[in-house]
């Protein structure tokens, strides 16, 4: 699940960046695959807990495995409702698209290290993923700007510009939630809540 995630954010923005409708809608056609995961998750921490009843650490993995399937599922989500911008986006970017595929970037990587530390155990990993998401929250502070200013100066570019700034604030919202399995790992691993947000 969290290999198709960490694809469909780069797939998603990659769609946009190029136009490419057919990408496009390739992403949003993995969104049900990924909710199909996250309900199979669910099933099965559902009849852990009834069947086995755990305690301590295998609790907190289950509970844990419950929180990072869902967030995995509101990345996808938000992947998909790039990909839907992609289509709505008509004559070309109003500007060269730089910062928002290197905001996918980070959001990704963050994705892929929280995972990794998930499947390792490694509360250090967790951290250091959870702390890349001040590099998304200031491209997204910066872009935001930016786009308010040019549309400011050329009010014919609102439709299109505005498309991006929902794409900024997906993006942002995709490195909060990978944020959230951070927190999660930490909680799994030590049973210590953590605000790594």
């Amino acid at each position: 699940m969290g290999e198709i995630s960490q694809r469909t954010i780069i797939d998603s923005v990659e769609a946009l960046r190029t136009l490419d409708v057919e990408l496009a809608r390739e992403v949003m056609e993995r969104d049900p695959v990924i909710d199909s995961y996250e309900m199979q998750i669910e099933k099965c921490a559902t009849r852990l807990l009834a069947l086995q009843q755990p305690l301590a650490r295998d609790l907190r993995l289950i509970t844990s495995s419950i929180k990072i399937a869902i967030d995995l599922e509101r990345m996808s989500d938000l992947a998909a409702n790039i990909a839907e911008i992609t289509e709505r986006i008509e004559g070309g970017h109003v500007k060269p698209l730089v910062d928002i595929p290197k905001m996918a970037e980070i959001a990704e990587d963050m994705v892929k290290n929280a995972i990794k530390a998930f499947d390792t155990s490694d509360v250090e990993l967790a951290k250091a993923a959870a702390a890349e998401d001040d590099q998304v929250d200031k491209l997204f502070s910066d872009v935001w700007l930016e786009l308010i200013g040019m549309m400011i100066e050329d009010p014919v570019i609102i439709t299109n510009a505005s498309h991006l700034l929902f794409v900024l604030r997906y993006l942002e919202r995709i490195g909060d939630h990978a944020s959230n399995i951070c927190e999660s790992v930490v909680y799994m691993v030590s049973g210590e809540r953590v605000d790594l947000n």
